[in-house]
Order: structure tokens, then C-alpha cells, then sequence
């Protein structure tokens, strides 16, 4: 039997859970469908710096901003920029909480799924087709490999950069960024990591050597969650046996031969196996035509590369904004699309331009430079 809903959010992550937090605050009720089983079966990342200008309007408008400031991971905003030497090249250690404070990214998801009615998210469905039911008419059938089916008259993609929602809008496919992650992380680091706990200090690292860099985070339970960053060919990750710890652990150490002992320390006594991760991005400026009943937010909308910073902070937002052009044309879905979609194209294009290039400030031969005077100019910026 095929059950129809009016709003069907596809994806449950935090630009599909904050659509439909903020829809649910202006009375409307929404179905979102998540391919995971529930909300424990995966861990859900590490630390977000959740940004005034975007991320934390969209909690304001989501009726939560005091309960997220219960999440705030304080002393999170530090930073530290380092060469591959180990030599400090900009020291942000005693940064107190501002205009960006850090939180768990999997505590401010239970923070979302907590506010919204029971029943609101179905857990384990993985879409299989979308189509039109009637072409032009901006009705939508959505399959899922569980056999439920459904209809709906506003179909939202949330659902990712690799979107089973997107094609119905655009033809574009995220493309390889040049640069790839290996993923590890250090448990209990103050006690069994203490020379990696040091170098990372209690917030934010970037080391840095050309087309190299290792980036982390302290997380609040008081492990380290570190990427290490490579530029290389696609299928670099696929000459390394990752299903092997020692010998994947020796390829990156290889890589890292000459690094300082305390950041080759971050792979060398890592606590997990190592997780490769290819980084792919749509073209900035990625747009479509207006189609009758359904539009993206997040990574659908505008995967890029997470140096920027925005990722999440534009997933949230756009829910936001979405939810409240939905709000402010009731009963007129196709008038909300069109002014939610005139404000989301440029703004999401700014954020792609602007990681597109600190991208290759960060990878650049003579790395850390660039991304020091980066900060330096930011201090240099009025305070509004």
C-alpha cells in the first residue's frame, strides 16, 4: 500500500532534522525518512563550530538555542597552526567561546531528534527510485528497498552529497576534490596519547606540509579525532590494504617520513584502524531550474570540501530558511521553493568559492604560510 505525505523530508541528518523542527514549530507536520536502522548505529562524527551568521540563527529559529548552549564544548575554539616540524605558527590556545563554539556533532543531532514529535523520523529506509507521478504536476513517488512506498506533494532532499533526490533537479554528480582522508582517532589521550594531547592542545590543530596536512580535534570525552589530508590521485587509497592496520599505519607513516615524532604519533598510536575517505565537491555555483515540489538542502544542494567550515552551518541553515519561506507563502508551496532557491544559489556558490581556494591556501607548497596570513587578515577585520 503506498501512504501519502504532504512534506516528505529525505535524509535524517541535521539539514533534514532542522527542516523539520522548524516546520514543526510553524504547525506543519513532516515525515523524514533515514537509511539508518536508528539513531545509535553509527557514531555521528566529531566537533562542529557552529557559526553565528548561519548555524546558530537556524537553532534560534528551531526554538533550541538554550538547550544547545548545554552542548557547548568550552575551551573548543582554540587553535593551533604548526609545520610539519612541530613549530607553532599561530597559538589561539586561551581562545574563550565567541561567535563560534564547538559542540559534539552527535549530541546536537539527538538535540534535533529529541524535538521533534514521535514518530516524525522512519528509521531504516534507504530509497531505492524517486519519480514524478505525473510530470510538471509536483506530485513525487519515492521507493525504499524496505517495500514501503510513499507519495508526497513537497519532496525534500536531505539525503547527501551522493542525493537519490538531486537527479530529479540537476544532472550533476560530486566530483573527486584532489585530496583524500585517512581517519583515526586516540581514546583517553590526556593519559595514554600525552605527547599527542600536548601538540594538539584543547581545541583545533592544523599541521601542515605541502600537499600533506594533518587536521584535529579534542573531542569532549577527551579523545583526539584527527584526518590526515593528501593530495594524490583518486585511486591512492586503493594501492593501501586498509583492511590491514599495521600495514596501512606503515604506508602513512611512510608518507609522513621527516614529520615531527609527536604528529606522526597521531597514525602511529592511533586507537582504531585507519578510515579512508575520498573528498568530492559539486561545482561551485551548482543551481537548477524550478521544478514543481521539490529542493535540496545540504550536501545535496552543495557538497563541497569541509575547508570552509560551513558544511553543517549550511545544511542547518538552509532547513532553516527553507522551513521559513514554507511559513511565510502557506499555501503556496511553489512561491516558498522559488524565494528559498533565489537566496540558497549564491549564498551556497560564495561558501564553495571560498573553500575551493582555502583548499589550495591549505595544501600549497609552502603551507603553513598562507593559512597564517589567512588568520592574520581576520584580525585585521573590524569587529561589527
Amino acid at each position: 500500500m503506498t501512504v501519502h505525505h504532504p512534506i516528505a523530508i529525505i535524509g535524517g541528518g541535521l539539514g533534514g532534522l532542522t527542516t523539520a523542527r522548524i516546520l514543526h514549530v510553524h504547525g506543519y507536520d513532516t515525515a523524514v525518512f533515514e537509511l539508518e536502522v536508528d539513531r545509535d548505529a553509527r557514531v555521528q562524527g566529531g566537533m562542529l563550530d557552529i557559526h553565528e551568521h548561519n548555524g546558530q540563527k537556524a537553532i534560534h529559529a528551531a526554538g533550541l538555542h538554550e538547550q544547545f548552549l548545554e552542548l557547548v564544548h568550552h575551551g573548543g575554539e582554540a587553535m593551533r597552526i604548526l609545520d610539519r616540524d612541530g613549530v607553532v605558527h599561530r597559538d589561539e590556545s586561551d581562545k574563550g567561546t565567541s561567535g563560534r563554539p564547538e559542540v559534539d556533532r552527535g549530541q546536537l543531532r539527538d538535540l534535533l531528534i529529541d524535538s521533534l514529535p514521535d514518530g516524525t523520523i522512519r528509521w531504516g529506509h534507504k530509497v531505492v527510485t524517486v519519480r514524478p507521478v505525473e510530470t510538471g504536476a509536483g506530485r513525487y513517488e519515492v521507493e525504499f528497498a524496505n517495500g514501503v512506498t510513499i507519495t508526497t506533494d513537497l519532496l525534500i532532499g536531505a539525503d547527501g552529497a551522493w542525493s537519490k533526490v538531486r537527479p530529479i533537479v540537476s544532472d550533476e554528480r560530486p566530483i573527486y576534490s584532489g585530496i583524500s582522508f585517512i581517519e583515526v582517532d586516540l581514546h583517553d589521550a590526556d593519559n595514554k596519547h600525552p605527547a599527542e594531547a600536548a601538540i594538539m592542545g584543547t581545541g583545533m590543530l592544523f599541521a601542515l606540509g605541502g600537499d600533506t596536512g594533518i587536521f584535529g580535534h579534542r573531542e569532549g570525552d577527551g579523545s583526539l579525532h584527527v584526518y590526515l589530508g593528501h593530495r594524490a590521485d583518486e585511486h591512492w587509497v586503493d594501492t593501501i590494504d586498509f583492511h590491514d592496520t599495521p600495514t596501512s599505519k606503515a604506508a602513512i607513516l611512510e608518507l609522513l617520513d621527516g614529520w615531527d615524532n609527536s604528529l606522526r604519533g597521531f597514525i602511529e598510536n592511533a586507537d582504531t584502524s585507519l578510515t579512508p575517505r575520498r573528498i568530492h565537491a559539486l561545482p561551485v555555483g551548482h543551481s537548477w531550474e524550478r521544478i514543481p515540489g521539490v529542493t535540496l538542502v545540504g550536501d545535496a544542494a552543495h557538497v563541497m570540501s569541509p575547508f570552509a567550515g560551513e558544511g553543517a552551518n549550511l545544511a542547518m541553515y538552509d532547513g532553516a530558511r527553507l522551513a521559513e519561506a514554507i511559513a511565510a507563502h502557506r499555501g503556496n508551496t511553489e512561491a516558498a521553493l522559488a524565494a528559498y532557491e533565489t537566496e540558497l544559489f549564491p549564498r551556497s556558490a560564495d561558501a564553495a568559492r571560498e573553500s575551493a581556494e582555502s583548499l589550495e591556501v591549505i595544501f600549497a607548497l609552502d603551507a603553513p604560510k598562507g593559512l597564517v596570513e589567512m588568520f592574520e587578515a581576520f584580525d585585521n577585520i573590524p569587529a561589527q
